[in-house]
C-alpha cells in the first residue's frame, strides 16, 4: 500500500521550479529595458548638452610692456567728426556774371587775397560818370568862388567911395547884393560837389563789390562757381544763378564735435583730457582737451553735443573726418621709473561694448564667464586692457557675430 502511495506521488507535476524560472526572466527584461532606457537618456542629454556647446577658438593672455601714458583709464569713448568753427561760403554782395575765378581746390589764401571778379563794365561806366560829373561841379565851384572874390572886392570899394560921399546908397546896395548872391551860389556849389563826392565813393564801393576777397587767411574746400555763371548774394528760383563762389575753411579753427548719450555725460567736463584717434590714422593719438559741454540735450537721440579741441595742429587732420574720443580719467602721478608698465593687450574684436561698458568673456571649465574689463588706449586691432584680466587667463577671441552670454557652454576649437 505504501508503495502505490509513493509511486502515484512521483507520477504528480511540480509546477514550483517553472514559475520560479519565469519570474527571473521578466524580472531580467525589465532590467534590460530599464537599461537601455537609462542609456538613451544619458544619450540624449548628451547629444542635447553638445548640440548647446557653442564652437569658440580662444587665445591665452599675456602681459606686455607699454608706455605708463597708453595705460590710463577711459572713463568714456564716443565717436564723432572734425568740424571747423570759421568756415565761409564766400559770395558777391551784388548780382552779377562771374568773368573770372582765380581759385582752385586745396589753395592757401590769405585774407583780402582776390578770389574772383565779375563783370564790371556797367559799373565803370557809372563810375565814370559819377566822376565826370564831380569834375564838373568843382569847375563851376571854382568859377563861383573867383566870381565871389571879385564881388568882394566891388563891394569893398563901394563902401569907400559911399564913406566919402561920391555914390549913392542903392549903388551900395547893388554889390552888397551881388556878393550874398554870390555867397549862396558859392554854399549849393560846395554841397553839390559834396553829393558829387559821395556819388564817386559809392561807385567806387560798387564796383570794389564786384572784386570778391578772401575774409581771412584758410584753405579752399570747394569751388562753386565758373567764369560765364551768374551769382547773386541770394537763391534764385531759376536754380541757374550762383550763390557762392567758393568755401573756405580756416585750418586754425578745426576741433571735434561728438554726441554723448545723456545717461553717461556726467563722466564728461570742460577742461577733462581726451585722446582723439583718426579712422584714418588708428595709430596715431592726438592730445586732446574738452572745450565745453552744449548744455542742451537732443530730445530724438538722447545726446549732449561735446566740444574737443586739438592740442596739436597736424595738416592730416581735415574737417569732416571721422574720429573717436578717448575722455581720460584723472591723471595719476607716475615716478620718472615707471615710464613704462606692464599690461594686458588682446584683439579689439575680443572685447564688445554692453551699455557703456567694456566687457570679455573668459573661458572657464568650457564655460563662459562675463568680465568687465577697464580698458586703455587702443591700437589699430590691439586694445590695452588696465583692469579686469590677468595673465594666463583664457578669452574668447573673437566676439563678432557671436551671441554668446553669461554661462553659455562653450566647445573650444582652438587656441
Amino acid at each position: 500500500m505504501n508503495d502505490q502511495s509513493e509511486l502515484i506521488s512521483q507520477l504528480r507535476i511540480d509546477r514550483s521550479e517553472p514559475e520560479s524560472r519565469s519570474i527571473l526572466a521578466i524580472l531580467g527584461w525589465v532590467l534590460l529595458v530599464a537599461a537601455v532606457l537609462a542609456g538613451a537618456g544619458f544619450g540624449g542629454r548628451y547629444w542635447w548638452q553638445e548640440q548647446q556647446r557653442l564652437d569658440v577658438s580662444v587665445l591665452r593672455v599675456s602681459t606686455v610692456e607699454i608706455a605708463a601714458e597708453q595705460s590710463r583709464q577711459s572713463v568714456l569713448d564716443a565717436s564723432g567728426y572734425v568740424v571747423a568753427r570759421r568756415q565761409a561760403t564766400v559770395s558777391a554782395e551784388v548780382t552779377g556774371k562771374v568773368t573770372e575765378v582765380l581759385v582752385e581746390e586745396g589753395m592757401q589764401v590769405t585774407e583780402g587775397q582776390v578770389l574772383a571778379r565779375l563783370d564790371a563794365q556797367t559799373e565803370a561806366a557809372q563810375l565814370e560818370l559819377a566822376e565826370a560829373q564831380l569834375l564838373a561841379g568843382r569847375s563851376a565851384l571854382q568859377e563861383i568862388e573867383v566870381q565871389l572874390a571879385d564881388a568882394e572886392r566891388t563891394l569893398r570899394r563901394e563902401r569907400e567911395v559911399r564913406e566919402r560921399g561920391l555914390n549913392s546908397e542903392a549903388t551900395l546896395d547893388q554889390a552888397l547884393a551881388s556878393f550874398e548872391a554870390l555867397e549862396a551860389r558859392l554854399i549849393a556849389r560846395r554841397s553839390d560837389v559834396a553829393v558829387a563826392e559821395s556819388s564817386v565813393a559809392l561807385r567806387r564801393q560798387l564796383l570794389d563789390e564786384l572784386t570778391i576777397r578772401a575774409p581771412f587767411d584758410g584753405v579752399v574746400i570747394a569751388k562753386a562757381a565758373q567764369p560765364g555763371e551768374m551769382v547773386s548774394p541770394i537763391s534764385a528760383g531759376g536754380g541757374f544763378t550762383r550763390t557762392g563762389i567758393c568755401t573756405i575753411v580756416d585750418m586754425g579753427s578745426l576741433e571735434i564735435e561728438v554726441d554723448v548719450n545723456e545717461a553717461y555725460i556726467q563722466r564728461v567736463s570742460a577742461g577733462q583730457e581726451a585722446l582723439a584717434r583718426l579712422d584714418s590714422y588708428p595709430d596715431w593719438n592726438i592730445p586732446a582737451e574738452v572745450i565745453a559741454v552744449v548744455p542742451t540735450a537732443d530730445r530724438q537721440k538722447a545726446t549732449v553735443r561735446v566740444r574737443v579741441g586739438f592740442l596739436q595742429t597736424d595738416e592730416r587732420i581735415l574737417p569732416d573726418m571721422g574720429v573717436t574720443v578717448r575722455f581720460l580719467d584723472e591723471e595719476v602721478e607716475t615716478p620718472a621709473a615707471a615710464a613704462v608698465v606692464q599690461a594686458i593687450e588682446v584683439p579689439a574684436a575680443a572685447v564688445r561694448r554692453e551699455g557703456g561698458q567694456s566687457v570679455v568673456f573668459v573661458a572657464v571649465d568650457e564655460v563662459a564667464d562675463r568680465r568687465l574689463i577697464q580698458v586703455g588706449e587702443q591700437r589699430r586691432d590691439r586694445i590695452i586692457i588696465t583692469a579686469g584680466l590677468r595673465e594666463g587667463e583664457e578669452i574668447v577671441a573673437d566676439l563678432r557675430g557671436l551671441a554668446i552670454e553669461d554661462g553659455q557652454v562653450l566647445r573650444i576649437s582652438g587656441s
